[in-house]
Formats: C-alpha cells, sequence, structure tokens
C-alpha cells in the first residue's frame, strides 16, 4: 500500500531511465515526461524494452564500438564488449565502463534518483508549462511498478502547482490506482486488445484487471484520456477498436480518446538488451489506415484524435 502523505519523504529513491524535456504527445501542452523502470507487461511491439527490468541495465550499441579495450580496463572484474552483461554476478552496473567508453558505445539504463532530484530537473522548464498549460507526466515502463515513489513524486509536484500526469497500462493493484487518483490531474490510460487470451498472448498478461481497474478510476476521476496503441495486424481490426470504444464510451471519467501509430522505434533497442526480437513482420500502419480507426473512434462522440 502506498504510505498517506504525512508518511511520505522527499528522499525516496526511485529508479528512472529517461527524462524527456519538451513533450508534446504525453498530455496538454509542452510537458516533461519522466520514465520509471520495471514493468509487468511484456508487449511484443514495445518501443521501450529498456523499462521492463526495474534494476540498472547496461547496453552496448554495437555500431559504435571500436573495441578499443578501455572498457575492460575500467571494469573492476575485466569484462569485456557484452561477455557476461546479462549476469549479475559479474556485471555489478558500477558504469565505471560507461565513464570510460571514448564513444559513447556503453550505455546504462536507469539510475537511482530521489525525488528532490527529479523535481530539480523538471522544475527547470516550468515557464514552458505555464506558457503551454503543460506540466509533468510520469511514465515508463508502469510508473505503478514504483507506487510509493510514484506517490511522493506526485505528492511534490502538486505542491508546486504542477500539472500531472499518468501514464498507465492499468495492471497495477487497485488500491494503488486509487491512492494516487487525488494527485494526479490526468490519466492516460492504455488499452490495448478486448479479447482476453490474444491479450495474454500479445503482452504476458491478463486484461481483466486492466478493465476492472479503469471502470473504478472512471467511478472517482473525471480525466482520463483513453490511449489506443494501433498495431498492424494485431490489434487494428475493426471488432477490436469498436469493441474499445465501447469501453471508452461506457466510462464516465473519459474525455478523450487517442490512438497511437505502430512505429518500429523499439527493435534495435530489443537487440542491444539481449530481448527476443519483435516480430519482424509488423509493417508499418498507413496514414489512411489511422484516419479511418480515427473516425470509427469518434462515432462515440467522444473527441478523438490520432498521437499522444
Amino acid at each position: 500500500m502506498i504510505p498517506p502523505p504525512s508518511k511520505i519523504s522527499a528522499i525516496t529513491d526511485g529508479m528512472v531511465f529517461n527524462i524527456q524535456k519538451f513533450s508534446v504527445h504525453d498530455g496538454p501542452g509542452i510537458r516533461t515526461t519522466v520514465f520509471l523502470k520495471g514493468c509487468p507487461l511484456r508487449c511484443v511491439w514495445c518501443h521501450n524494452p529498456e523499462s521492463w527490468q526495474p534494476e540498472p541495465e547496461m547496453t552496448v550499441m554495437e555500431a559504435r564500438c571500436i573495441q578499443c579495450g578501455t572498457c575492460r580496463d575500467a571494469c573492476p572484474e575485466h569484462l569485456f564488449y557484452r561477455d557476461d552483461l546479462s549476469d549479475f554476478t559479474r556485471c555489478y552496473r558500477c558504469g565505471q565502463c560507461v565513464e570510460a567508453c571514448p564513444t559513447g558505445a556503453r550505455q546504462m539504463a536507469g539510475r537511482s534518483m530521489t525525488v528532490n532530484q527529479v523535481v530539480d530537473q523538471v522544475m527547470k522548464d516550468r515557464i514552458f508549462y505555464d506558457d503551454s498549460g503543460g506540466g509533468v507526466t510520469i511514465s515508463g515502463g508502469e510508473p505503478l511498478f514504483q507506487p510509493e515513489f510514484l506517490a511522493d513524486l506526485l505528492t511534490a509536484l502538486k505542491k508546486r502547482g504542477i500539472h500531472t500526469a499518468v501514464d498507465t497500462s492499468g495492471f497495477c493493484p487497485q488500491d494503488d490506482l486509487v491512492a494516487i487518483a487525488r494527485l494526479t490531474d490526468l490519466f492516460l490510460f492504455d488499452i490495448k486488445l478486448m479479447d482476453e487470451e490474444k491479450h495474454r498472448r500479445m503482452t504476458g498478461v491478463s486484461n481483466r484487471p486492466i478493465i476492472e481497474n479503469l471502470q473504478e478510476l472512471g467511478r472517482i476521476h473525471s480525466h482520463i484520456w483513453i490511449r489506443i496503441p494501433v498495431i498492424p495486424g494485431i490489434n487494428d481490426d475493426d471488432d477490436n477498436i469498436q469493441s474499445t470504444a465501447c469501453l471508452a464510451a461506457s466510462i464516465p471519467g473519459v474525455r478523450q480518446i487517442n490512438l497511437l501509430p505502430y512505429h518500429p522505434l523499439g527493435v534495435s533497442k530489443f537487440r542491444r538488451f539481449n530481448r527476443p526480437v519483435l516480430p519482424s513482420d509488423i509493417p508499418g500502419l498507413p496514414e489512411e489506415r489511422l484516419k479511418q480507426r480515427v473516425a470509427l473512434v469518434a462515432k462515440t462522440g467522444i473527441p478523438t484524435r490520432s498521437g499522444g
């Protein structure tokens, strides 16, 4: 359970893998998106596979590596290139090889940050939030994978008058979701597939708790945007799009539906992080088909757009 506000400390540590400035696809206005590590889903189309594991991970960009041996000299265990980087008994993710690498081929995904450190970073862009009606979006991974840190961070941002958004898969303990609802101005809630068996096959988890969480959230929160990643050949068929739209229309708090076109940005990351490579036969989504999907969803009467 998330501790009550009186029990929350601003020095709570969280695992962050990116802080993206000037984001215009993660909620209204100009925003800073804070990406947290850790995710219970394993979507075959994921474009952030570096978010899956909750701990820091080492990656090697092979095209940049000149095999000069600098990393081996800097490494306390004298590991070289990709040797045993996935074995925590040998690679301790100390980062010394990252600092030593002359070409930037070695990178660390994930670092421990306190709430104050994250807030210090995002507050540098407050002028853009104020001018554009933006704010800070917490994404992942699944931000509710780190519920205490998420609650602490949202509390700190709300104290500073910053608009907050949480981008969630909805696969999380319902008590945690309800607890952060009072700290969150906007939820970006992903719905991927309505067929339960297919959802399990494509994401690794059931969609039943996701739908139940959305229904509960709709009873207590009045600003929810549904986000549908449109993956050709997986969830872009009429039946899935229509049933997802019907679900969204049944939720009182839903104010907007966004259709997110698939892009293959995760392909190279899957290789760098030694993940099973996603299916290579997923085609790009033609613009005309995306427009057709948007028109189909818009029949619900809920404002519908493509992109974030």
